[in-house]
C-alpha cells in the first residue's frame, strides 16, 4: 500500500514538474493573431509588439524563444491588463495581415500604439533584454512639461518642436495631443504647459504651435480641431517628417524599406547654398512624394557612392537617383534651378528612359519628316529589319559598309557575312540588302576607312541597395528595381 502511494505521489509530482517546465517555455503569453482577433488585440491595448514570422525561416525559429522571454520580462514590469501585449503573426497562414502591414522579410517586428502602426519597426539586437528595454523606452512619456514660458523662449532651434498650450491636463484635447506625441516622438520633440504656465499663450483658447529648425523660421499655428486626432496627426506628421530628409548609416535600412527610389543631393555639410537650392526645387515636386524619396547626404560620409559614380568629394554638390538597381547622375548641378529640369529627371526614371539609356545609349529622336539623305562616307541608314537580317557590324542604327571593288557597283549584303575592309575608295557605292527593293547609293570622298566600334558601357550599379536588410539577419522576399 505504501509503495503504491509512493508511486502515485511520484507520478503526480512528476506531472506537476513537467507541466511547470512546459508552461515556463510555452508561448502562451505571446498572443497568436489571426483575422478574427487582430483588430480586437491591437485596439484594446496601449502597446502591442508583433513578431511577423514564417515557420520555415531559420531566423524566425531562432527569434521565437527570445521573443517569448522578452514578453516574460515585460510582463513582470507591466502586469496590468491593457498595457503591453507581445503577439505574433504566422505570415504563411495569415497572408492578408502580412500584406496589410507591408511585411517583406522574416522575422519583422512592428509596434502598434493604440491600434495604430508606429512608423519605425524594431531593428535592434535580438536579445530578450534588448526587446524588453525597447518596450520600456516606448512607455516613457515623450512630452516635457514646462513651468514657465521662459523655458520655451530659450529653446534651441536645432530640433523640430511642437508645443501645446492647454488649460488642464484632464481635457480631451490634451489626451489627443499626448497620443499624437507618442506616435511621432522619434521625429519631433514635444512640450506642454498647463494653467498659469501657458496662460499668456492662450489668449484665444488652447492651441498648438510648431517651431521649425532655425531662428529665422516663423512658428506655425495648428488651425484644425484640437479634438480631431486624425487631423492633428496628419498636420504634425507633415511638420515633423520633412520632405527632404538626411540619409545616414543609422537610418539607411529603414529608408530602403520604404520601397521608393532615392533622389539624393550629395553636398558638404558647410555648403548651405546647395541645400537651399535643392530644397527649393524639391518643394515644387511635392506631387512626387509618394513615388520617390527626397534625400541629402554628406559627401564625406558617403564618399564610396561618389567614387562609384566616378566622382570625389571635390565634385560636390551633385545630384543622383538610386533606383536600387542602378545609379543615375543628374548631368549638372548648376542646372537644378532650370524650370522643369529636375522634374524631367524624375519622370525619365519612372518612364524607364534612364534605365533604357543606361543599357542602350541615348534614345534616337523620333523621325518627324522623310528619312534623311544618305550620309557622306560609308554609312547608310537602313531599316531596322534589314539590319537584323543582314547581321553586319553596326553602331546603333547605322551600318558600316566596306568593299574592295565597290566603285559604281551594287554590293549585296549577305546574312551572317561581315563586309571586307578597304583603306580608300572613290565614287559611289550602291548597297542592296535583303528586304530592300532598290539599292541605296552612297557618295564617297577619297578617304581612309576606319574601323568604328561603339563605346564601352560603364556599369553604375546601385550602392544604397546594400543598405537594405541583411540576409544574415532576415529571410528577404524578392524585389526588383523600383
Amino acid at each position: 500500500m505504501a509503495t503504491m502511494l509512493a508511486q502515485t505521489s511520484f507520478k503526480f509530482y512528476s506531472f506537476i514538474f513537467l507541466f511547470m517546465v512546459f508552461f515556463h517555455h510555452c508561448t502562451c503569453d505571446v498572443v497568436q493573431l489571426d483575422k478574427n482577433n487582430v483588430d480586437v488585440i491591437l485596439n484594446n491595448n496601449q502597446l502591442v509588439f508583433v513578431n511577423f514570422y514564417a515557420d520555415w525561416c531559420r531566423f524566425s525559429r531562432m527569434l521565437a524563444p527570445i521573443f517569448e522571454e522578452g514578453s516574460n520580462l515585460v510582463k513582470k514590469d507591466y502586469p496590468d491588463p491593457g498595457m503591453v501585449v507581445f503577439a505574433k503573426v504566422d505570415c504563411d497562414s495569415q497572408p492578408d495581415i502580412a500584406q496589410k502591414y507591408h511585411v517583406n522579410k522574416y522575422p519583422t517586428m512592428k509596434l502598434f500604439r493604440g491600434g495604430q502602426l508606429v512608423k519605425r519597426e524594431y531593428r535592434g539586437q535580438r536579445s530578450a533584454e534588448n526587446l524588453a528595454d525597447f518596450i520600456r523606452q516606448q512607455l516613457k512619456d515623450p512630452i516635457k512639461e514646462f513651468q514657465s514660458l521662459d523655458e520655451i523662449y530659450e529653446l534651441q532651434r536645432d530640433k523640430r518642436t511642437i508645443i501645446g498650450y492647454f488649460t488642464t491636463k484632464d481635457s480631451l484635447e490634451y489626451n489627443v495631443f499626448a497620443r499624437v506625441a507618442k506616435l511621432l516622438k522619434d521625429d519631433c520633440q514635444f512640450y506642454v504647459g498647463f494653467g498659469e504656465a501657458s496662460k499668456a499663450e492662450r489668449t484665444t483658447g488652447d492651441n498648438i504651435i510648431f517651431k521649425p529648425i532655425g531662428e529665422t523660421n516663423p512658428d506655425m499655428v495648428y488651425l484644425g480641431s484640437l479634438a480631431n486626432e486624425d487631423l492633428l496627426k496628419q498636420w504634425s506628421q507633415d511638420k515633423c517628417v520633412p520632405l527632404v530628409r538626411e540619409i545616414t548609416f543609422a537610418n539607411g535600412e529603414e529608408l530602403t524599406e520604404e520601397g521608393l527610389p532615392f533622389l539624393i543631393l550629395f553636398h558638404n555639410k558647410e555648403d548651405t547654398e546647395s541645400m537651399e537650392k535643392y530644397s527649393a526645387e524639391v518643394s515644387r515636386l511635392v506631387s512626387f512624394k509618394s513615388s520617390i524619396n527626397f534625400l541629402f547626404a554628406d559627401c564625406e560620409t558617403f564618399s564610396h557612392p561618389l567614387h562609384h559614380l566616378g566622382k570625389t568629394v571635390k565634385d560636390c554638390p551633385l545630384v543622383a537617383i538610386d533606383s536600387f538597381k542602378h545609379m543615375y547622375l543628374f548631368p549638372k548641378f548648376e542646372d537644378i534651378s532650370q524650370p522643369g529640369k529636375l522634374k524631367q529627371f524624375i519622370l525619365d526614371l519612372h518612364s524607364g528612359k534612364l534605365h533604357r539609356e543606361f543599357h542602350h545609349g541615348p534614345d534616337q529622336p523620333a523621325a518627324t519628316t522623310a528619312p534623311p539623305a544618305p550620309k557622306v562616307g560609308f554609312h547608310a541608314q537602313l531599316p531596322k529589319e534589314v539590319v537584323e537580317k543582314a547581321k553586319v557590324v553596326h553602331t546603333q542604327k547605322q551600318i558600316l559598309i566596306k568593299s574592295k571593288d565597290a566603285i559604281n557597283t551594287v554590293v549585296t549584303l549577305e546574312p551572317g557575312k561581315k563586309p571586307s575592309a578597304i583603306p580608300t575608295i572613290k565614287g559611289s557605292i550602291k548597297i542592296k540588302a535583303p528586304g530592300m527593293n532598290e539599292p541605296i547609293e552612297v557618295v564617297s570622298k577619297s578617304a581612309p576607312v576606319k574601323e568604328t566600334t561603339p563605346p564601352e558601357e560603364t556599369s553604375i550599379e546601385s550602392i544604397f541597395v546594400k543598405m537594405k536588410p541583411s540576409e544574415h539577419r532576415y529571410t528577404i522576399l524578392d524585389r526588383d528595381e523600383l
